[in-house]
């Protein structure tokens, strides 16, 4: 497959998705985007021929030889593609959420054009979570309805086979650390772009873009704890000026909020004044009388 499919299904004016460029060049990378959509699933990307060849799995990857994961092929993706981790708007196409579950390097156990077109692609596996020998192989029975573009993801026995490996024990995003609840509710995720840098020949330049998609959601990460702490701090203080007003008697209650520079302004002081209940009752140009008990006095019988 080209990227002319993955072009015809997505408008970029819409999602935050990268646009459709082959690479050239190769690093060798491979993703695994945990995706929920219509339906939750897991995209797994290997990295050939300028972009990312994709499967869908709806189980996701295992270390244990005994889940042979079906994975269906989908339509090539480009190489940027690899740390997309973001929201995809409501009404385009593959909406929701996407974490970078997991992301590393690959080796082809020989020719990789030759072994996919012979549908028994054999390769190693290097990432954060997922590590050792894999295989995928294209199923040649074709159930009803079939497109034929149905795989099985297999893991081969290996150091690094983990049996009754339970995929949602890791849940989290290798890029921010993030859950997908996480991920959906910070919108600032849609805002997609790529700071990679066009991909050059060499060995010392090969993992490049890993470090680069590090530092960038590092940055992310801080800003948003700068942001919270902020909040935080707020929040703090309002609750600190309302549990010492709790503790005061009425009258110093009453004192405090008088003194409140909202309460001392002339408008301030003409409407308490006006709106007072005894100022009501008094008629203009007149003042009242105290009362014997208001002047100390003691009244006399007479």
């Amino acid at each position: 497959m080209a990227l002319e499919e993955y072009q015809r299904k997505r408008d970029f004016k819409q999602t935050p998705e990268p646009p459709a460029k082959v690479e050239r060049g190769e690093r060798r990378c491979f993703v695994v985007q945990k995706h929920r959509a219509t339906s939750l699933h897991y995209d797994f990307r290997l990295e050939m021929e300028g972009v990312l060849k994709s499967w869908a799995v709806p189980k996701g990857p295992s270390l244990d030889p005994a889940d042979k994961r079906l994975a269906m092929q989908v339509e090539d993706h480009p190489v940027s593609y690899f740390d997309f981790e973001g929201i995809i708007p409501a009404g385009n196409y593959g909406a929701g959420t996407v974490m970078v579950w997991d992301m590393g390097t690959w080796e082809p156990q020989g020719d990789a054009a030759e072994m996919l077109g012979k549908g028994d692609l054999k390769f190693r596996l290097n990432g954060e979570k997922l590590k050792g020998d894999f295989a995928l192989v294209h199923m040649r029975s074709r159930r009803p309805g079939s497109k034929g573009n149905e795989w099985l993801l297999i893991k081969h026995r290996d150091a690094y086979v983990r049996e009754g490996y339970d995929i949602d024990k890791y849940d989290y995003s290798v890029l921010t650390k993030r859950t997908m609840d996480e991920i959906a509710g910070d919108q600032g995720s849609a805002e997609w772009k790529s700071s990679r840098k066009a991909s050059v020949g060499g060995a010392t330049k090969k993992n490049d873009w890993l470090a680069e998609s590090i530092a960038k959601a590092d940055a992310k990460k801080a800003k948003a704890g700068k942001k919270a702490a902020a909040s935080k701090s707020s929040s703090v203080t309002g609750k600190t000026l309302a549990a010492k007003r709790a503790q005061m008697n009425p009258t110093q209650a009453k004192e405090a909020w008088v003194g409140h520079p909202a309460q001392t302004s002339p408008t301030r002081v003409k409407e308490a004044g006006l709106g007072h209940p005894a100022a009501a009752k008094r008629k203009p140009g007149k003042t009242a009388r105290p009362t014997s008990a208001s002047s100390g006095g003691v009244k006399k019988n007479s």
